[in-house]
């Protein structure tokens, strides 16, 4: 089997090929514990106030490398290049002996996942080996880019969905089932209540049965479109095959393992709820909700479950629900060049219809926040004057029935989970 870094491996295959690597983790002595030096994807990072928190848990929190704080963004990066170069010379963080691939087990909330964390070799496009689901905001691209040249390394593990076909006694499930037996590299449970639990597969035998069976496998993107659009970009910058051709993911397969679907919430920072309602005027039916938070979302659901598009509005203490759209609006303002799952998509009407017509709110980061947590969405909301526009998530089958149209959804349109925890094992392009 081929390592990252020794050449390109067979770019022609037409499936998933996972190389082990030398994870990169943290030293349990050198930390207060493992559980106050990880967080959430950096999307995820609710800011300033989960930062904050993070930043305050360890002085070695993963969040100083994946989102580090300074003047300017090349301040930024070149600091967390310099914070992981100190915390290895430190042994705060130091690698594995030996290239391995990672059994991954997460528990909490009625919920068990368990995949594998390797270094995928980065496909050709066309070969569709990958399935992206949603579109990229350029500038993040050029942001995590820049700071994964700086660092050297895949800091967080992209999460990946595909399709087993066995029942749990072959190949990649039969090597994971036979693996969390064992004694784990690491325990620890994090402050949202999971458990996690990390495993090393280093035997050739094991190592060559997942091979085999990920040959067969493609992939969908469950979460880290951005990250992955990265690799891509890194890859093609470089003159010569090397470890750049390889990119660090958590591959789950969905079959013995369902992922999550929820929504992503949608943060006006100029626009206070008054204007949106006073905008809206009789082009989505409105109706000012009773209750808390939970009992909005319910609403929200039922609403969808009638069928069309729905909405909830916040951040003016109270909830309202915007459904049924005006037909015509929608004709008017919603792409007809994509297939109908595309246009009768909350985030498709939501983006078409209402921020680019009715709001006239423009997509870039000073007027509009994505932000995972309805309860932090609407607290910020609150907090700052804006308008919360709350969402129900999209089914898993819409979006790979999509995905394998080659459709990209509207950006941000889902949050597949649970993720898996920053900070755990990181991937440095410089171990071989």
């Amino acid at each position: 089997m081929s390592t990252p870094g020794h050449g390109h491996g067979d770019r022609t295959g037409r499936g998933l090929h996972l190389t082990p690597f030398r994870g990169l983790r943290y030293v349990p002595e050198q930390v207060g514990s493992l559980s106050a030096v990880t967080s959430p994807p950096y999307d995820v990072v609710v800011r300033p106030d989960g930062l904050r928190h993070l930043e305050t848990a360890d002085p070695h929190n993963i969040v100083r490398l994946i989102l580090p704080q300074a003047a300017t963004a090349a301040d930024r990066h070149r600091q967390a290049a310099e914070t992981l170069r100190r915390w290895q010379d430190e042994q705060v963080l130091a690698p594995d002996p030996d290239p391995a691939l990672y059994v991954y087990e997460q528990r909490g909330e009625g919920i068990l996942q368990r995949g594998l964390i390797g270094a995928l070799r980065l496909s050709p496009r066309e070969e569709g080996v990958v399935l992206p689901h949603e579109d990229v905001m350029p500038h993040i691209i050029e942001d995590r880019a820049a700071l994964m040249r700086d660092t050297g390394a895949n800091l967080e593990p992209l999460l990946f969905s595909y399709r087993g076909n066995g029942d749990g006694t072959e190949g990649a499930a039969g090597v994971i089932e036979r693996v969390i037996r064992t004694e784990p590299l690491l325990s620890t449970t994090t402050d949202d209540g999971y458990a996690h639990r990390l495993w090393s597969v280093t035997d050739a035998a094991d190592l060559a049965l997942i091979t085999e069976d990920l040959s067969h496998q493609h992939a969908l993107i469950a979460d880290g479109h951005h990250r992955w659009a990265t690799y891509l970009r890194l890859r093609d910058e470089q003159p010569a095959p090397g470890p750049w051709d390889f990119g660090l993911v958590l591959l789950v397969d969905t079959a013995r393992y369902p992922l999550r679907v929820r929504a992503i919430h949608r943060l006006l920072h100029r626009l206070p709820v008054a204007d949106a309602l006073a905008a809206v005027g009789g082009s989505f039916r409105v109706r000012a909700l009773d209750g808390p938070l939970p009992e909005a979302l319910d609403a929200l659901a039922e609403a969808v479950r009638e069928g069309g598009n729905a909405f909830v509005l916040a951040g003016d203490g109270r909830f309202h629900l915007l459904d049924r759209p005006d037909a015509g609006l929608l004709a008017r303002t919603v792409p007809t060049d994509r297939p109908r799952a595309w246009r009768e998509l909350d985030a498709a009407v939501l983006h078409s219809a209402l921020l680019e017509h009715v709001w006239e709110v423009p997509d870039d980061p000073e007027h509009i926040g994505y932000i995972h947590e309805a309860a932090a969405a609407v607290a910020q909301a609150e907090r700052h004057g804006g308008t919360a526009v709350l969402m129900h998530p999209v089914h898993e089958d819409v979006v790979r029935e999509l995905a394998e149209q080659g459709v990209t959804m509207p950006r941000k349109s889902t949050s597949f989970g649970p993720k898996p925890a920053t900070g755990l094992v990181l991937r440095s392009l410089a171990l071989h």
